[in-house]
């Protein structure tokens, strides 16, 4: 395994995969003080200016790691920029066998049998909303993920998401007839399964919240957890 150093230095792999590239002093004194942290199971907080390159700081150390990593995020456009974008150039960077996956709430992933029946009930206020069905249905047949931000034709602010995504209090579980096809369930066995799991602030709260009330978790085990945009988390 590359030394912190070598991986950051100017003739390193990050400088031969990012054209521009150049060394930042306080990029590489975060990126150690992260690496002992996640060593030492010690709490680090850091702050650091735009362009000081604080997301590779943290993800270099974390791919390296050897255990299993949460990155929380204060927001989804920021956790999915991580998992499309960042994250898959730096695992390749570093040729780290990595197992990654995203997950967020379940109001985010379509659900085959509240879409079905909906669908078949057909009371859609207008036009657009009876279009956006047909979309989502469309969709709902070619994804692998559900991810509804991947549904690029339907806004994510649709009404018609409601109708074609569960909730907590209507999810039938292991009862659901479409339990085999649900994408929150495929998508929590692959967080079980990772070694870095992407998720948001508000997901990982929840998650701590239904282990104080006894109800079982969402987020699996891990050896590290580290919150991007930790600023946003008193809210």
């Amino acid at each position: 395994m590359a030394s912190l150093s070598a991986i950051f230095a100017p003739d390193g792999p990050l400088a031969a995969a990012i054209p521009g590239y150049r060394v930042r002093d306080q990029q590489v004194e975060m990126a150690e003080r992260i690496a002992a942290a996640i060593h030492g199971r010690a709490v680090f907080v850091a702050e650091a200016g735009t362009g000081t390159g604080k997301t590779f700081a943290y993800l270099v150390p974390a791919l390296q790691s050897g255990g299993k990593v949460i990155v929380s995020t204060g927001t989804k456009t920021l956790q999915d920029q991580l998992f499309n974008k960042d994250i898959p150039m730096v695992r390749e960077v570093l040729k780290a066998p990595v197992r990654v996956a995203l997950l967020k709430g379940r109001a985010n992933y379509v659900c085959p049998y509240h879409l079905e029946q909906s669908l078949a009930d057909g009371r859609f206020l207008t036009r657009e909303d009876a279009a956006d069905a047909r979309r989502i249905a469309h969709f709902a047949k070619v994804t692998k993920s559900g991810d509804k931000a991947e549904c690029l034709d339907v806004s994510e602010n649709s009404p018609v998401w409601n109708a074609a995504t569960s909730t907590r209090d209507n999810c039938l579980g292991q009862d659901c007839p479409s339990y085999k096809d649900c994408f929150v369930m495929q998508a929590r066995r692959e967080a079980m399964a990772a070694d870095l799991v992407v998720v948001n602030h508000h997901l990982f709260f929840a998650d701590v919240m239904l282990r104080d009330e006894g109800l079982g978790e969402l987020l699996p085990a891990c050896n590290a957890v580290i919150f991007d945009e930790a600023h946003q988390l008193p809210e």
